[in-house]
């Protein structure tokens, strides 16, 4: 049940984030007027700067489509896929506090439905991180084999 339950999180995280992809490279007017502001204060071309993160934010779907597939599919031998999920959650951190910078730091005010959702975007890779951190570190640090990619217990 936890892991289906961790599996449907992630994938709606990814479909939130196709939506956000779709409007940036549909050239949405809301999402062209957000970039013409946001990109004032860097100097740069609004079309690059929306086009750029239209493909920042759709690596990070990607990313959570896959945490999904891992844990759809529980059983994983392998210290690549622990790996992979920890690079995919690490992206998506990253791509995520770009995106709360930029409202906060870029927009001239925040639109803050943005802010809860990016922030609920950080909270479902927080709980991904949080039950495998020990399989995480024991994979890059100790270099103990992983049997299976199973939620740390304690």
């Amino acid at each position: 049940m936890k892991k289906a339950t961790l599996a449907l999180l992630n994938l709606f995280a990814g479909l939130i984030l196709v939506r956000f992809t779709v409007s940036k490279f549909a050239a949405w007017p809301i999402s062209v007027a957000a970039f013409e502001d946001m990109a004032k204060p860097l100097g740069l071309d609004p079309t690059f700067f929306r086009i750029f993160t239209g493909f920042i934010i759709g690596f990070a779907a990607i990313s959570f489509f896959t945490n999904g597939l891992i844990f759809l599919f529980s059983k994983i031998d392998s210290r690549k896929i622990v790996r992979l999920f920890a690079a995919t959650n690490l992206y998506a951190i990253g791509a995520m506090s770009g995106a709360l910078l930029s409202e906060f730091f870029l927009r001239s005010e925040p639109k803050w439905m943005l802010v809860y959702i990016a922030a609920g975007i950080l909270c479902v890779t927080a709980i991904n991180l949080s039950l495998y951190h020990k399989k995480i570190l024991n994979t890059f640090f100790e270099g103990h084999p992983v049997d299976s990619l199973q939620p740390s217990k304690g």
